[in-house]
């Protein structure tokens, strides 16, 4: 069982906006640290969809413009309807079994991500780093504003924003409880 927490887990949206005066794309970045959950295996390595489950809090997101987080939150996101991302993960593929004690994996993790009340199927790309009872890395997955039902932000200084952009979990030390 993997158990995710916020003081060692951040959750980030990355995209591309283009700004008033500006010729060329920018990167927008968001993220926080407002990421629990759990991601339970059984006694052969497979997801127990039942017990997983990853949620990230998305009225905490916050990026270099503030600005920006209350147009994303109260517009796009409308965090007070839908205050909270969840990803419920169904399958693991390419990750080795019996979990490694030391090194590196790379695998697969697919599931169900829900934002602004929309369900989605989603694939996650995780490099991941064992060392004993904890586990570090990255998951990272595309994704696409009008997927979810959103349209995308434009506002004040932004001229528009493309579609499609990336999220991004980070997790350092997670508890990792191994079964026998």
């Amino acid at each position: 069982m993997l158990t995710l927490n916020s003081s060692n887990s951040k959750a980030e949206y990355q995209a591309q906006e283009l700004l008033v005066g500006h010729s060329v794309l920018s990167p927008a970045i968001g993220s926080t640290s407002a990421v629990a959950g759990t991601i339970a295996l059984d006694a052969s390595g497979k997801v127990l969809p039942s017990a997983s489950k990853v949620t990230i809090n998305l009225t905490t997101l916050a990026s270099d413009k503030s600005r920006r987080d209350h147009f994303i939150q109260g517009n796009t996101l409308e965090t007070a309807q839908f205050p909270n991302a969840v990803f419920a993960p169904t399958h693991l593929s390419g990750l080795p079994w019996p979990l490694p004690a030391a090194g590196q994996a790379t695998f697969q993790m697919a599931g169900n991500l829900t934002v602004h009340g929309v369900t989605r199927p989603t694939t996650w790309n995780v490099v991941a780093q064992f060392s004993g009872s904890s586990v570090s890395g990255k998951a990272t997955a595309p994704f696409t504003i009008s997927e979810f039902g959103m349209t995308s932000p434009k506002a004040g200084p932004v001229l528009s924003v493309r579609d499609a952009g990336t999220l991004e979990i980070d997790f350092t030390h997670v508890a990792l409880a191994r079964t026998a």
